[in-house]
């Protein structure tokens, strides 16, 4: 999200730093852009940061987009693709995302790749329909890459509405 600043950020590092954190879980924090370097430079190495977005090619005349060689440079392992705010508000389809996730994997970055259907789609009885269309869409760009991607499914519905999603949704 486009929330905190670096005082807040530290705080946030300071309590996952101190932990107890299972070692059976892999946890990575997802932060703005801007402050990619300074959460890593500061949260212990057992813990992946994220970016929270990616555009799909390296370098160009793209004004204020990040691109994944930026992000790993910056000391990153991840970076969070698909997310719903990205669908809905900026309007990415998932044949961009799928060539964002791609160009991500070839620059050796992990995908975190959101999928999941607004209130309209689940009320018109559409949840598996949208989400088998955006994970296929993922398909030829993650190859046999899975290894480095997590699915991360969002029930957009359950956003701001007041509707709770239960863990068997």
């Amino acid at each position: 999200k486009m929330n905190g600043d670096k005082d807040q950020i530290a705080e946030i590092v300071k309590n996952l730093n101190s932990g107890p954190l299972d070692p059976n879980v892999e946890v990575v924090i997802g932060v703005p852009s801007i402050y990619v370097a300074f959460v890593r430079s500061i949260l212990t190495e057992t813990i992946g940061v994220a970016g929270q977005n990616c555009w799909k090619v390296a370098k160009g005349a793209f004004t204020g987009e990040i691109s994944a060689e930026m992000i790993k440079d910056v000391g990153a392992e991840w970076v969070i693709l698909g997310h719903s705010e990205r669908r809905t508000i900026f309007g990415e389809k998932d044949e961009l995302i799928a060539e964002k996730v791609a160009h991500a994997l070839e620059a050796g970055l992990k995908v975190i790749a959101c999928i999941g259907e607004t209130l309209e789609e689940r009320e018109a009885g559409q949840t598996e329909d949208v989400v088998f269309r955006q994970t296929k869409a993922l398909l030829p760009a993650i190859d046999t890459n899975w290894e480095n991607v997590v699915l991360a499914y969002e029930p957009v519905w359950a956003i701001g509405t007041g509707k709770t999603a239960s863990p068997q949704q």
